[in-house]
């Protein structure tokens, strides 16, 4: 009885069965519970700085790439894409990387208040020496998150190198087990970007009979090695703000004919510093200057710039040329009470050292209030340069001691007198706290580098938003400067927001090992089903000890 029911098993294999498990196993796969997508993550990621400056290019120069995943300490080939966390690459692992690496892809600190001086000195650094450079392949940085933490822990230690392995054997087997990452970048060929700079301008007219003319200027773009996370909180959202706050505060004062001082007081906003050389302000003081009406800078007393002043509660003042006991900028100085730092102008370098340079170049008295003490300070090009409660705090205090100190210069007070008058001058001179944190958080909230604000409507975002607020205070007006097609003085790049894929996959050493296994699976399975008629038959004969009749 049992023989015949084995009889009608062996039928099952030389019938239909194999068919079935044609049907039946994609039916299997694909009511199994892991889920593919989990496999694969997509991430918001940022390009590197990509510009020409005088026609030498600096940045990142490429955009796509499709390549495996490595650590710092595993890659090896232009077939790897390195991951890292910005604050462990250094600066001669960068430099090798860019010679022979295929792509790049820093995360960014998890909360950068955290980090030690060490650390944000060397991040700093680190975006110095990649902006300087020239880089063939594509780098990109992403904000931190789990998951990257996951990835980057990943690589750390799937990938186990040759004399990290005890034997052949465990370097072989740590290759095959591992865990890999394939990252995907799909993102447009880098266009030029038609840039539009301007310059806002206003001007409070002092009393007639004095055609003295004060300048307080800033620039209000920010820049790091990642435009789009470029926030300038320092470098120079809070000279921008200073730029606001003195004009509501003499706005005040130059209201009425009884009060108003005696020079005219100009209030500038540039929309390029130091990055790409200053060249709004450039080419507003050609405008202003080489025209037929040079009336607005007929007769400068002295150009006061803001840069970065808010890292700080003290200030230095720099100025390519000491000044002149007596003059007036030997005034604000003492007024201040603020250290000077003399800085001859280079023009054989690439980028001057402060905006101040620009007008000194025209032969006007003019300096730079700086809360750094050095124009190479690497806070001045960095992505941590971020907003924080202390250095508002700084910020506050500064626009009150500037404030007072031009106001006491416009004056000519030495003296504040009784302590009625010293109430009045205080009052007057108060700055408006509620107005600086405004504006502190919304400058630091986005992006102001160059390739985001010069290239929009300047009735749109940031550009827009300063206008209407000077608006308040005096007439505004707004120069559009045109940037030479044939020899542009820059040149920038776009876009360099793009979206990352990162697929966990398997190295090709495990697909091959894997191919192998599963062609050795199916060759016996299929050598099983061919021969398991003809071993029953050899069992029957020896079981019944006749050969089975069909």
């Amino acid at each position: 009885m049992w023989i015949d029911e084995a009889d009608g098993f062996a039928e099952i294999f030389r019938g239909y069965l194999p068919y079935y498990l044609l049907v039946a196993l994609p039916i299997f796969i694909i009511m199994s519970p892991v889920n593919p997508v989990a496999a694969s993550h997509e991430f918001s990621v940022y390009r590197m700085q990509q510009y020409d400056l005088h026609t030498v290019p600096h940045g990142c120069r490429s955009a796509s790439f499709n390549l495996e995943g490595r650590s710092l300490t595993s890659w090896s080939t232009s077939r790897h894409c390195v991951v890292a966390r910005v604050q462990d690459i250094t600066i001669d692992q960068f430099m090798e990387i860019r010679a022979k690496a295929g792509a790049l892809l820093l995360v960014l600190p998890k909360n950068d208040t955290v980090l030690t001086p060490e650390e944000k000195e060397h991040i700093q650094l680190l975006e110095m020496a990649m902006i300087q450079q020239e880089v063939n392949a594509p780098v990109y940085f992403a904000r931190w998150s789990p998951d990257f933490e996951d990835i980057i822990r990943d690589l750390q230690h799937s990938f186990i190198t040759d004399d990290k392995s005890g034997t052949a054997l465990e370097a072989m087997m740590n290759t095959v087990s591992s865990n890999g990452y394939q990252i995907v970048v799909s993102a447009s060929t880098p266009q030029k970007l038609e840039s539009k700079p301007v310059t806002l301008h206003g001007k409070l007219v002092g009393r007639s009979g004095s055609s003295q003319t004060i300048v307080i200027a800033a620039h209000y773009d920010s820049s790091a090695v990642v435009p789009e996370l470029s926030q300038g909180a320092d470098s120079n959202a809070s000279g921008a703000i200073a730029i606001l706050e003195l004009a509501r505060i003499f706005s005040r004062l130059y209201s009425t004919a009884a009060v108003r001082g005696g020079p005219s007081i100009l209030f500038v906003l540039t929309s390029i510093g130091h990055s790409l050389n200053y060249f709004s302000a450039k080419k507003w003081l050609e405008e202003q200057l080489d025209s037929t009406d040079a009336a607005l800078l007929q007769d400068v007393s002295f150009v006061m710039c803001l840069d970065s002043i808010s890292s700080s509660p003290s200030m230095t003042m720099h100025v390519s040329k000491p000044p002149k006991p007596g003059g007036a900028a030997h005034s604000i100085k003492s007024r201040l009470g603020v250290s000077i730092n003399h800085k001859k102008i280079n023009l054989a370098e690439d980028l001057l050292a402060w905006q101040h340079e620009r007008f000194s170049i025209r032969r006007m008295t003019a300096f730079t209030l700086s809360s750094l003490q050095s124009h190479k300070d690497p806070s001045r090009y960095t992505v941590l340069d971020t907003p924080s409660e202390s250095n508002l705090k700084n910020l506050i205090s500064n626009i009150a001691v500037t404030a007072r100190a031009l106001a006491s210069h416009v004056y000519n007070i030495t003296d504040e007198g009784s302590d009625e008058d010293a109430a009045l001058y205080n009052d007057a001179l108060a700055v408006d706290e509620a107005s600086i944190r405004h504006w502190y958080k919304y400058l630091t909230s986005q992006s102001r580098a160059p390739q985001l604000i010069t290239t929009t409507s300047s009735s749109q975002g940031v550009t827009g938003a300063l206008e209407r607020a000077l608006s308040r205070y005096m007439d505004v007006s707004v120069s559009a400067h045109a940037v030479d097609k044939r020899e542009p003085e820059y040149t920038l790049y776009g876009p360099t927001a793009a979206s990352l894929f990162v697929y966990s996959v398997k190295p090709a050493v495990f697909d091959l090992i894997l191919t192998l296994a599963i062609i050795a699976y199916l060759t016996v399975v299929y050598f099983a089903i061919q021969l398991f008629p003809r071993f029953y038959e050899e069992y029957a004969k020896l079981v019944t000890g006749k050969a089975k009749v069909h």
